[in-house]
């Protein structure tokens, strides 16, 4: 039988430490809120004891989320009363509330840390858990840099709160020092120990990412009876951050022979959350991040697209639906085989074609991949028309496309405090638009500019700009999402001026929309 583990999410604690990413109280609770849809069992919301902001947060989460009995809502506290009592009157509105606490255990933390002997630490912590059992029922106990510890201490740091009335043993990797083999190793005998004192106490890992091996060192503790793992969104967290939450539920999932265990998290909601968190946080999401990043599910092999196309378990273990996202997406670039641009062009509605006819109109699409670095649906229509042209005329297919999209001309954007404002000059087919705006911002201005001209009704979703490399000549990628009639539709560009690549992808977005549009009438 498939164990259960519990999933202890620590974004708003621990993923809140990176520098530049604190959120506001709203913000923590649409995280926890999304939290719990996602399905965690355990959110620890924050250290109230670090400010009045913090503790009105936990303290708002508690009300909030943890109104029902199936989420418990945790914070975080030092083994001093001071801590224990910000962390109860944190949580206590919470249906499931417990306190949680840590105390080092390594003689790195023991003795240059605290300044204290093992003994000194020891009491401290049987202590702080005596009194947090005076206040709520559950408590848990964290030894930190447990990797690093003299292990019969830390055993004996553990059966010493165990008997003083901790009901959850959390082993953190503190600093990311462990290794799989090694971790489990401990996770092993201290869970058999455990269990033979108290089978009641659930043993838990926090793994921090350092040397990059979180999410193996969480799922080699859940292997050797781990039964509750710490983690964060997207692996946020100090430094190089902690387990991810995804990747490990995923792997739990994809390899269930190998684990023999489960969560109860709803992997549909992964993507909804790590967006969420990316978003409020400002964190983006490294592209080529394992069930997160945009690379994910893309693929731009020829080789990948071919084998994919003829079987979706040639290259995909895991189905993008079962995290949220709706499909796998074929990135068509100059690696792009024929394959892909056969199946992309048929999804247009050109399914008949001869082989001439697709080898010409392949033939341009290669001319114009070596030219751009990704090909769109837009740039199909135009391709098979500029083919027509060239080859028939007549033909059924010849319709013409080219006049029904927008392609960017130039603009001009000023920026200021007062009066931002921006004009832009469009072409449409053979017509040529100019519009002006002003706006809120810049980007704001140019997107209202070309909107006059488009005329088509989006909302703005979201905005990023990344530098894709570096000095005066940096290109800046930018990549937004926008809304249309409940559809939404994702474009990129590239460009040194950001200005003109904010641009160029907003319009590369309408686009899309227009060969929405157009694709059921070839259908």
């Amino acid at each position: 039988m498939s164990r259960k583990i519990w999933v202890f999410d620590t974004t708003l604690r621990d993923g809140e430490q990176v520098p530049g990413a604190k959120l506001n109280l709203y913000e923590k609770v649409e995280i926890a809120q999304q939290l719990k849809k996602l399905g965690v069992d355990i959110i620890e919301a924050g250290f109230p004891a670090s400010s009045q902001g913090d503790f009105e947060a936990v303290k708002a989460v508690a009300q909030k989320v943890g109104n029902t009995s199936d989420i418990m809502i945790t914070a975080l506290a030092r083994a001093v009363k001071a801590d224990i009592d910000s962390v109860y009157n944190a949580v206590k509105y919470a249906e499931n509330p417990m306190i949680h606490m840590v105390l080092g255990t390594s003689d790195i933390h023991v003795e240059k840390k605290f300044s204290k002997s093992k003994d000194q630490i020891l009491q401290i912590g049987v202590d702080a858990v005596k009194y947090a059992k005076t206040l709520l029922p559950q408590v848990q106990y964290s030894t930190e840099d447990a990797s690093r510890s003299d292990f019969e201490y830390l055993w004996k740091t553990i059966e010493a709160v165990m008997k003083a009335g901790a009901t959850m043993i959390n082993v953190p990797d503190t600093v990311g020092f462990a290794e799989p083999e090694e971790f489990g190793a401990l996770i092993y005998k201290l869970n058999e120990r455990m269990k033979n004192l108290d089978d009641r106490v659930l043993l838990s890992v926090h793994c921090h990412n350092d040397l990059g091996m979180a999410t193996a060192n969480t799922l080699a503790a859940i292997k050797n009876g781990a039964d509750k793992v710490e983690c964060t969104i997207n692996g946020i967290g100090e430094r190089a951050g902690n387990a991810a939450l995804e990747e490990v539920v995923m792997a739990l999932k994809t390899r269930g022979s190998i684990y023999n265990a489960e969560t109860r998290i709803n992997t549909k909601e992964i993507m909804n959350t790590s967006r969420l968190v990316s978003s409020f946080m400002g964190l983006d999401v490294q592209v080529n991040k394992a069930i997160t990043g945009d690379n994910a599910f893309a693929h731009s092999s020829g080789i990948h697209q071919d084998g994919l196309l003829k079987s979706r378990d040639a290259y995909e273990i895991v189905h993008p639906e079962d995290v949220g996202l709706d499909d796998m997406e074929l990135v068509l670039t100059a690696r792009s085989g024929r394959h892909a641009v056969k199946n992309a062009l048929e999804k247009l509605g050109f399914s008949n074609l001869s082989t001439d006819e697709f080898e010409g109109i392949f033939e341009g699409f290669l001319k114009l991949a070596d030219a751009k670095k990704e090909v769109y649906d837009h740039d199909l229509y135009v391709i098979v028309e500029s083919y027509y042209e060239k080859h028939d005329a007549n033909n059924v297919n010849a319709t013409s496309f080219s006049d029904q999209f927008y392609d960017f001309d130039d603009l001009q954007v000023v920026s200021n405090a007062s009066f931002p404002s921006a004009s832009v000059k469009i072409r449409k087919g053979g017509e040529v638009f100019k519009a002006s705006a002003v706006g809120s911002g810049p980007i704001d201005a140019l997107y209202s500019a070309i909107a006059e001209v488009t005329q088509i009704d989006v909302k703005l979703v979201e905005y990023n700009i990344n530098s894709v490399s570096r000095g005066k000549e940096a290109l800046g990628k930018v990549k937004i999402t926008v809304e249309h009639e409940g559809e939404k539709y994702i474009a990129k560009a590239a460009d040194t001026d950001i200005l003109k690549a904010s641009a160029l992808a907003y319009i590369n977005a309408i686009n899309s929309i227009v060969v929405a549009q157009l694709t059921p009438v070839n259908n």
